[in-house]
């Protein structure tokens, strides 16, 4: 006789049995016990957490008769009522479960929702279950509305999807929505050692957490992962036996590479990546599992507490996080992430994985590289490189038609300061173009703040009259001038009251030497590029020309 995979044969069929769902278990319970009933629920969550086991539930609570047949509507159905029992054999004629992968158009739902209109066989409720519900088209969709809304009273819906993202808000509307969580390590743990107890099966706790980590949240799936380890190992359920079917790597090499990374032994790095090669390793999980010890890592360094006394590796995290520093163990974090992609880029996936190690080697905080001077020291003796200047320049050039864009370093330009004014009746004016650049003024207001020139400045125990000019009377609305006064008011500590004038101003805004300062260094840019070596040869040789306009200094 074939063995009955655990996924099924440990399928929960009471409220009691489900694990890591508490939250809906108690919404539910309560929903049953006191006769409130929705006539309508979606369930949401990955794969594996649930989602169709509490729709059989829920089928056999709305069903049960008791096993003496006078029974009614319970959170606690009986298992053993004919109802039970035809629901759990999945051939209960009243509890209907459809694929909306398989049957997503508006022929397939009409012809549901027009059988819904009859009454149960031999039911308190024909229950529907619409599996995967967001696979269904627009037209299923609105097909479904009214009926979703106003069903029969002998009719009630069970939705349940891995994308609510997908299902129109008309839907989601008309239903009470659970949102079922992903089962944590320790939760899948501590089910997987009550199954293989139950199922006499030897087994190591470690082999079940390594088991529990590749089930992604999914119960279903520890489960499934579980019966082929049973499979694998032909006896007791060891964690080399179940790391050697996954093909990931135990806490050993992972230790080894960051014992490695520390010592910088490049040597043991690319022997590590080989040995992982020969035994076929998942490079990807191995740099997920990396991850996952280096966060870790991170984590105790920050918060020592955070170590758990269960975790085999807890001695070697204390360790290693007083040995790394913080830096590098986010630096190697991020590199350990980032290079996951990568692989799939790489000639092979142990030529990448050995480049993800190399390159943790090559990099550390603080520019710590064998070709890179250390903060206070002397730069390294031989072709030390020229300094680039601060300001560069984005040139196209023209060669044989085809534009191409040349860079090329350019001594920078002074910025010009505002003409002081030197008038004795206003020696104790601010520098209007400073002050400016220097509050912190946004949008609007500072686009009126850039486009004025002092006038007038009175100032008085009082507070300060303030008289500007702009040519763009259009930005000095009331709300901008109020908050150009406010701040003024605040950077002075006094009251400030400014008055705007309409006239032309000199080269004293903001905007305006801005103008100016950029002109000057566009033309001092262009200057430099003619005169450039590079792009002489390139005019000489190629008949190449700069496109005019071209130069923009960054």
């Amino acid at each position: 006789m074939t063995a009955l995979a655990l996924a099924r044969s440990w399928r929960p069929k009471t409220f009691s049995q489900l694990v890591g769902q508490d939250h809906v278990v108690k919404a539910l319970t309560h929903a049953l016990d006191q006769g409130r009933l929705h006539h309508a629920w979606l369930f949401t969550g990955t794969r594996g957490v649930g989602k169709t086991t509490i729709a059989r539930i829920m089928a056999k609570a709305l069903n049960c008769t008791g096993e003496d047949g006078q029974g009614r509507m319970t959170s606690e159905p009986c298992g053993k009522c004919p109802a039970c029992l035809e629901i759990d054999a999945g051939r209960f004629v009243d509890y209907i479960e459809m694929d909306a992968a398989s049957n997503r158009g508006v022929d397939e739902m009409a012809q549901l929702l027009e059988k819904s209109a009859y009454a149960p066989s031999n039911a308190r409720y024909k229950v529907y279950m619409i599996d995967e519900v967001h696979m269904l088209t627009n037209h299923a969709f609105n097909a479904m509305l009214k009926t979703l809304e106003e069903p029969p009273e002998h009719v009630k819906f069970i939705l349940a999807t891995t994308d609510p993202q997908k299902i129109p808000v008309t839907i989601l509307s008309r239903c009470l929505q659970f949102n079922l969580k992903q089962m944590p390590v320790p939760l899948i743990v501590e089910h997987l050692e009550k199954v293989l107890a139950a199922e006499n099966v030897a087994h190591e706790t470690n082999a079940l957490r390594v088991l529990a980590k590749a089930a992604q949240g999914s119960m279903r799936d520890a489960l499934s992962l579980t019966d082929q380890a049973i499979a694998y190992a032909a006896g007791k359920v060891s964690e080399e036996a179940v790391r050697g079917m996954l093909g990931t790597l135990d806490d050993a090499y992972l230790i080894r590479i960051l014992d490695s990374l520390i010592s910088k032994d490049g040597a043991t790095l690319l022997a590590i990546a080989n040995e992982m090669g020969e035994r076929s390793m998942s490079f990807s999980l191995a740099l997920a599992d990396l991850s996952s010890l280096i966060q870790k890592i991170a984590a105790a360094q920050i918060v020592p507490e955070s170590v758990l006394e269960d975790w085999p590796e807890a001695a070697e995290i204390r360790r290693l996080a007083a040995v790394l520093s913080r830096e590098e163990a986010q630096l190697f974090y991020q590199i350990s992430i980032t290079s996951r992609p990568d692989l799939s880029l790489a000639p092979d996936e142990q030529t990448g994985f050995a480049m993800t190690l190399l390159r943790m080697l090559a990099f550390r905080p603080g520019n710590d590289s064998p070709n890179a001077p250390r903060s206070g020291g002397s730069p390294p003796v031989g072709n030390t490189p020229k300094p680039i200047a601060p300001s560069a320049l984005a040139v196209s050039a023209s060669v044989r038609s085809v534009p191409i864009p040349i860079s090329a370093s350019v001594a920078p330009v002074p910025a010009m300061a505002a003409p002081a004014d030197l008038s004795p009746s206003s020696a104790d004016r601010p520098d209007w173009h400073a002050l400016m650049r220097q509050l912190p003024f946004k949008g609007m207001v500072q686009q009126l703040a850039f486009q004025t020139e002092l006038q007038e400045w009175h100032d008085s125990a009082a507070g300060v009259r303030v008289t500007i000019v702009t040519p763009m009377p259009q930005l000095a609305s009331d709300a901008s001038v109020g908050r150009l006064a406010d701040v003024l008011s605040t950077h002075f500590g006094k009251p400030v009251k400014v008055i705007i004038e309409k006239g032309a101003v000199e080269v004293k805004t903001v905007a305006k030497v801005d103008a100016q300062i950029h002109q000057e260094k566009r033309q001092n840019a262009e200057q430099m590029i003619a005169q450039d070596p590079f792009i002489q040869q390139l005019e000489r040789e190629f008949g190449a020309t700069v496109v005019g306009g071209s130069v923009k200094p960054l």
